[in-house]
């Protein structure tokens, strides 16, 4: 299984499927009667979805759904089907080639439940923002489906939900680790990362014949397989970090390669890369140490990760397993990955190659409708009504938060589409958007202003190993320089029928300020009164953990901000996000932060708790207790962990000083601290110390924190724990804007 590290086929450079001759459908199909109608009489690929199927370049189903037509395949869609049987999943009748099963633009549990493990009641990606549409763990059940509805035909899962769970992985609302969603699912590949490259060359693959089971040399892909083929070196990563004495676990290598599995589908007992041969392997087995003083061959090399079980039982060794993949991310020098679950091998081929500009102006520039399926009638989509006038500029981003999913599923290289591509998609939207008002509603995509910056040195930035380009400090040889953007800018403003060109885009402050010009030119024409960003917190300990700059940084941004909305005679604000309870965040940084926060007068109207999604580098984090930011050991940084319904509240009602609901919680938290200073009535201090005389306790929320002790109610009486203890409940979301108070 050779890895060719750096050469990738274009992706339009492909001898199109003989179905072309069909030509681009008006919308892909979504019903037998539309089939009929473009004369069909099968799909090759069917695509299912949790997400409502709107023909858009920032829907993941639309995407790939046009990228494969553009290949000459004929696909459908089969959207938000009722997973409680098969027959959702025959309505348009048994594919051709394969099932695409993808959760939808949002991994299913974060859609469906809040970081208080609350259930959503509503679905921005669902008609008229209906809840409830979507299972829980959508994309195992979804394939499940799929497998029941057509016996043999191979099922390829992806969207972020399958990205962020393609290893063992802490699961935030089943508070466990759980398996790769391969071995749920029993998908035949996992396709991780930007799907275009990935998806094409299986689709033509198994046109030409070949087997599901038997494609195992494509990036960006995962699969199950019964052991380590011969011929391959395998890395020990516990020598790549050493994590200390650990409890005596079964060496994964003396284990017989041999057995079977129930769980496992046929694609693995017919594995065509020698995984049956023999039970004496001919695999090295070395040191990292020893793989770089060898020279070691990375195309037939492959790191070994703790097996599920140990990192199941094992805190210090799952921040281990989550420092090693995050080390094996950049495409120029990754390795593939392994990892034992029971009797089978999950194997994580390097990621894809990031798109060539050509690239995703071709993606972008395919003949989307624009708008949702016609079948939703007047039905309002939320997701929809709020990007239907943006415009994605670019993929990817280097920030590497701990906190965010976007590296581990769009990578650290940034990759840009063509200003003659943007401009154009803007005269699209200007010309094919019902109701278009002249606005358009944002021009970025991960990050506001990463488009066109990459590293100087193309050989550098394919042998570095750093987690982020921008934290501690700016890397020297990234390209810093935003005038092309601001470029940009001024060309879309130019375009005829366009009014106002607004940035919506989180925007990364530490870069802007490297470009004054940026500044003047993002603050003059593209904020809408406010301008939003996010340094997340104002202590140096959280900061540290998130991999976020200090507040220095942001002083630095508020100025040019204050200076040049003055000298553009316009009365702006910055609006700036926290979270509460994050891995590394003390009561003493929240008490802090709220300090900040009144004395610049702030107000957070709802705010935004830390959210455990799955491999994020702050989840390892919250679950072991230790910093997988650095090697990871039994004496290594422990992470205090805010945890708990109360703890975790505490936290947020620290945000939300100026709330009388969290006065008691924070009056006894602050009297416990030894604060008690900061109650009172004047400027210095952060709450009063009676509740007003209207205040009535929030119905079934208990005034307890985390800390002993028992708080008054507003006429002095003691809240009876036996009866409120057990009963928290919130009125309150856990993500809005923050307003600043006038």
């Amino acid at each position: 299984m050779k890895q060719n590290q750096q050469a990738a086929k274009p992706l339009f450079s492909y001898r199109k499927y003989w179905a072309e001759c069909y030509g681009p459908a008006p919308f892909l199909p979504m019903s037998r009667a539309e089939m009929d109608d473009l004369g069909w009489d099968s799909c090759d690929i069917i695509i299912v979805t949790g997400d409502a199927y709107v023909d858009h370049p920032s829907f993941g189903m639309a995407v790939i759904g046009r990228t494969l037509e553009a290949q000459g395949f004929r696909v459908g869609i089969i959207s938000q089907p009722d997973w409680r049987s098969k027959d959702a999943f025959q309505a348009l009748g048994k594919p051709n080639l394969f099932f695409g099963v993808a959760a939808g633009n949002m991994d299913s549990m974060i859609n469906r439940y809040t970081a208080d493990r609350k259930l959503r009641h509503d679905d921005a990606y669902s008609p008229n923002d209906e809840g409830g549409r979507r299972p829980d763990r959508a994309v195992a059940v979804y394939s499940q489906r799929c497998k029941e509805a057509f016996k043999g035909v191979p099922v390829i899962i992806g969207s972020i939900e399958a990205s962020l769970r393609r290893i063992a992985h802490y699961d935030y609302w089943s508070d466990k680790v759980r398996r790769s969603v391969l071995m749920d699912s029993k998908a035949d590949l996992l396709v991780y990362g930007n799907a275009e490259r990935a998806i094409i060359e299986i689709a033509h693959r198994i046109a030409g014949g070949e087997e599901a089971h038997q494609i195992r040399d494509i990036r960006g892909t995962a699969f199950v397989r019964k052991r380590v083929p011969d011929g391959w070196t395998i890395i020990d990563s516990s020598t790549i970090d050493t994590p200390g004495k650990v409890t005596p676990h079964l060496n994964p290598y003396e284990v017989s390669e041999s057995g079977g599995s129930k769980d496992c589908d046929k694609d693995n007992s017919k594995d065509s890369s020698k995984d049956t041969q023999s039970d004496i392997q001919t695999v090295t087995i070395i040191d990292p140490l020893s793989a770089r003083k060898n020279k070691l061959n990375r195309e037939t090399s492959v790191i070994r990760l703790p097996d599920y079980e140990t990192v199941k039982s094992d805190p210090v060794l799952y921040a281990h397993a989550s420092r090693v993949l995050h080390l094996e991310t950049n495409p120029g020098n990754a390795r593939a990955l392994v990892q034992k679950h029971g009797e089978r091998e999950v194997w994580l081929n390097p990621p894809p190659i990031p798109l060539e500009t050509e690239e995703m102006d071709g993606v972008f520039g395919l003949p989307y409708q624009r708008v949702p399926h016609p079948s939703y009638g007047d039905a309002k989509i939320p997701a929809f009504d709020m990007i239907k006038t943006s415009v994605n500029i670019m993929r990817g981003c280097f920030g590497g938060c701990t906190f965010c999913s976007i590296t581990e599923h769009e990578g650290r290289i940034i990759q840009s589409r063509s200003k003659e591509s943007i401009l154009q998609e803007i005269e699209n939207i200007r010309d094919k958007t019902p109701g278009f008002t002249g606005i358009v509603s944002d021009l970025g995509g991960p990050t506001a202003n990463m488009w066109r910056l990459n590293c100087k040195s193309k050989t550098i930035e394919e042998n570095c190993r750093r987690l982020s380009c921008v934290y501690p400090s700016i890397c020297k040889n990234l390209d810093t320089d935003q005038m092309p953007l601001v470029d940009l800018y001024r060309d879309a403003r130019e375009i005829p029928g366009v009014k106002k060109v607004l940035i919506a885009s989180g925007l990364r402050y530490d870069l802007a300020v490297e470009t004054p010009e940026y500044v003047q030119e993002l603050v003059t024409h593209h904020v809408g009164g406010y301008l939003k960003i996010a340094p997340e917190h104002t202590e140096g300990g959280p900061l540290s953990k998130m991999m976020k700059p200090g507040m220095g940084t942001y002083d630095r941004f508020k100025k040019m901000f204050e200076k040049y909305s003055k000298l553009a005679g316009k009365k702006q604000y910055l609006i700036p996000y926290f979270i509460a309870a994050h891995p590394g965040t003390t009561d003493e940084d929240m008490m802090n932060l709220a300090l900040w926060l009144k004395r610049n007068e702030f107000r957070a109207d709802q705010v935004q708790a830390f959210y455990p999604s799955p491999m994020a580098s702050a989840t390892a984090m919250y679950y072991s207790e230790r910093n997988p930011l650095k090697k990871v050991g039994r004496n290594t940084e422990r992470v205090i962990t805010p945890r708990g319904h109360r703890h975790r509240r505490l936290h947020k009602a620290f945000l939300r000083y100026h709330d009388a609901d969290n006065w008691p919680m924070l009056r006894e938290a602050l009297k416990e601290m030894g604060r008690a200073d900061l109650i009172g009535t004047g400027k210095k201090h952060l709450i009063p110390p009676h509740q007003p005389r209207s205040w009535v306790p929030p119905k079934g929320q208990p005034m307890l924190s985390q800390h002993t002790g028992l708080p008054p109610r507003a006429d002095g009486s003691r809240v009876n724990r036996k009866k409120t203890a057990n009963k928290p409940k919130s009125r309150r979301t856990n993500a809005g804007t923050p307003r600043r108070r006038k």
